[in-house]
């Protein structure tokens, strides 16, 4: 069974999914959208990517506030969940990704990653992590 990993940001989703066995997360790409408000092209291209990678179920960074409220890019968040809960009919987990974003741009500095190329890849490697967070804790 496979599960897809996302990080939804204002402008991208980072892709990530787990192994057939569910133990290990790979990122597979990042979807970038011009405007806030496309989101269609957004759902078209994780639905293509769960037919291609057989995913059964997807787990949905949730970005709370450190002291655990939910502001306005959780909100958004759920708003997509429900999204992706009627276009795709799988379930979607809602995962803790506070400072995922930071993890994976210190793991780019550590790698040696220049700064301007950073953007290429943090959103992916965040949505590795937050469906790593999620394998981790369920095995």
């Amino acid at each position: 069974m496979r599960i897809m990993g996302l990080d939804f940001g204002s402008k991208t989703v980072g892709v990530a999914i787990s192994d057939p066995l569910g133990i290990t997360a790979q990122g597979i790409e990042i979807i970038r959208r011009k405007e806030e408000n496309k989101l269609r092209q957004t759902l078209a291209r994780i639905e293509e990517l769960i037919v291609e990678f057989e995913v059964e179920a997807i787990v949905l960074g949730f970005p709370k506030n450190m002291n655990n409220t939910v502001g306005e890019r959780g909100e958004k968040s759920l708003e997509f969940k429900g999204m992706l809960e009627r276009r795709t009919g799988l379930e979607v987990i809602m995962w803790d990704e506070r400072l995922t974003t930071v993890e994976a741009n210190r793991t780019l500095m550590e790698h040696s990653v220049r700064r301007e190329d950073r953007s290429k890849y943090v959103d992916k490697l965040a949505a590795v992590f937050i469906l790593q967070g999620y394998l981790d804790s369920v095995r």
